[in-house]
């Protein structure tokens, strides 16, 4: 087979599987020529050698040891742990710096994942809802609902961060801007209202550690009878525009209480408003999401939060969390869930 030539912009794994082709081809002729001598690598083969007897299957040429590297070499290249892997040309020209770019625009290096999400919810979400707005047809609409749907995981997780953190990008003039203010825009499209996730969670859910006075605790509920589930569901829906603000409120913190209420009805107020000039794209774009994300976390709360000790029922170390099927609570460590900042302090040194 020395007429074989191998061009040399063909990729790696071309040349693997096509040497290895053609030492088939070899092997096979040699083994069935007359006369025939034990074979000798001609130079078409991968790096293992055919000297052994068990290494071909007499009368084919096959070499199973030879074919078995080749896998091992191929599954290598794609294995990014491998030391033989290799980067595609995509990852190469475009993540590499991507990445070097996007780490000058977040605060930590491990969270330009959450300006990617950032980006994408920008040039997908946005645009299609402004579209919905101006020529709305039910297959957008709930094309748009369901790629909400898909996002809010992930979107409630980075905010999560943003609120624990006071943002998630640089500290730099028009990043701080920016950070301060996108979720004024991509708030209401992920089913929140303007800051109610950051009053409710880390100025109310936090201090109060699932407790008696902590809104969203289940400690006065039967978690397996389904009336006490709906009145749990049915008072946040309903009710806690109005619940937050007396919270806060009856812990005199009353700036905490009117800027809640404000917020929250703002939202309210601002969504009505859409609703009167084009209530079927609103429905879409703010409604749907609104519902299904308050009940998802809702549906969270009840399935996964703490058991409250009874006998000390603010006492940070003698309740339990729900955990099933995994080691960690998801999302964030127990450790992070309790301050964000050890979290990242502890990683960033």
């Amino acid at each position: 087979m020395e007429n074989i030539i191998f061009s040399s912009e063909l990729t790696i794994p071309d040349v693997v599987v096509l040497r290895n082709l053609a030492d088939d081809i070899q092997r096979h002729r040699e083994a069935n020529a007359p006369n025939s001598k034990p074979h000798h690598d001609g130079g078409y083969s991968s790096n293992t050698s055919a000297d052994k007897k068990t290494d071909a299957v007499a009368g084919h040429g096959v070499s199973a040891d030879r074919d078995a590297a080749d896998i091992r070499k191929l599954t290598a290249l794609n294995d990014a742990e491998s030391s033989d892997f290799l980067p595609t040309a995509i990852y190469e020209h475009v993540v590499v710096p991507y990445v070097a770019w996007a780490r000058g625009i977040v605060r930590h290096d491990t969270d330009v994942i959450m300006l990617t999400h950032l980006i994408l919810y920008f040039t997908t979400s946005v645009p299609s809802a402004l579209w919905l707005y101006y020529r709305f047809n039910y297959f957008r609409g709930i094309l748009h609902f369901v790629i909400q749907f898909w996002y809010m995981g992930t979107y409630t997780l980075m905010m999560h961060q943003h609120i624990h953190m006071n943002g998630i990008l640089a500290k730099k003039p028009f990043l701080r801007l920016a950070d301060a203010y996108f979720p004024y825009i991509t708030d209401p499209l992920m089913g929140h209202t303007w800051n109610s996730y950051y009053y409710h969670h880390v100025k109310h859910h936090h201090i109060e550690g699932n407790g008696p006075d902590d809104l969203s605790s289940t400690i006065r509920y039967q978690r397996d009878d389904i009336l006490n589930f709906l009145h749990y569901v049915g008072r946040f829906f309903f009710l806690v525009w109005l619940d937050l603000p007396i919270y806060f409120f009856s812990k005199g913190r009353k700036l905490n209480a009117a800027k809640t209420a404000f917020w929250e009805l703002s939202d309210y107020f601002f969504l009505y408003t859409l609703f009167c000039l084009n209530s079927r794209a609103t429905t879409f774009v703010f409604l749907c999401p609104l519902l299904i994300l308050r009940l998802g976390l809702m549906v969270g709360n009840w399935g996964q939060h703490a058991f409250v000790n009874a006998d000390e029922p603010d006492s940070d170390f003698r309740s339990s969390i729900t955990l099933i099927d995994v080691p960690t609570k998801d999302g964030l460590t127990v450790t992070g869930e309790v301050d964000l900042r050890i979290l990242l302090a502890t990683r960033k040194s």
